[in-house]
């Protein structure tokens, strides 16, 4: 039996930004961090977390993360179908590569279908690039996604 070296859930830190509330004696400081998380076999999540110091603001957007995850269709190593994600003024469009094409995407979108388990596709980002609408489009795009069985099942029809 063969082992995989990655770990259960891999969490990647998409955006860290710092916050200030001003108040009497200066400037108080927040940190918000975007994560997302994924096992590289069909189920990734994302979370937002916000704290007074960065590691914990990674900790809580983990966690929160490991509530969401989803189950997404991976068809050998790529998508089943061309599709378009839309969150906001964002938009992802995700096509399926054939072997050996490796992940043609931005930052965002990146983290995203490497911690879902893709290896070969390709994608464009339209409109907005703000890191947290990227993500909830690639997610977006992602849970619409359906295989054939899934469709032939919804349809009543054998293939």
């Amino acid at each position: 039996m063969a082992t995989d070296s990655r770990p259960d859930n891999s969490e990647k830190t998409v955006q860290i930004r710092r916050c200030a509330c001003v108040v009497k004696g200066g400037r108080r400081f927040s940190f918000t961090a975007l994560v997302v998380v994924g096992d590289h076999k069909g189920r990734v999540g994302w979370g937002y977390g916000k704290a007074i110091e960065v590691p914990l603001a990674i900790d809580k957007a983990a966690k929160e993360a490991n509530r969401s995850l989803v189950r997404v269709p991976i068809v050998e190593t790529t998508i089943p179908h061309q599709i378009v994600g839309r969150f906001r003024a964002s938009k992802v469009l995700l096509i399926p590569a054939r072997p050996g094409t490796g992940i043609i995407a931005g930052e965002c979108v990146r983290s995203v279908v490497e911690s879902a388990g893709y290896t070969d596709i390709l994608t464009k980002s339209f409109g907005s690039n703000n890191p947290m609408n990227l993500v909830k489009a690639t997610f977006d795009a992602l849970q619409k996604l359906r295989t054939r069985d899934d469709v032939a099942r919804l349809r009543g029809v054998e293939l």
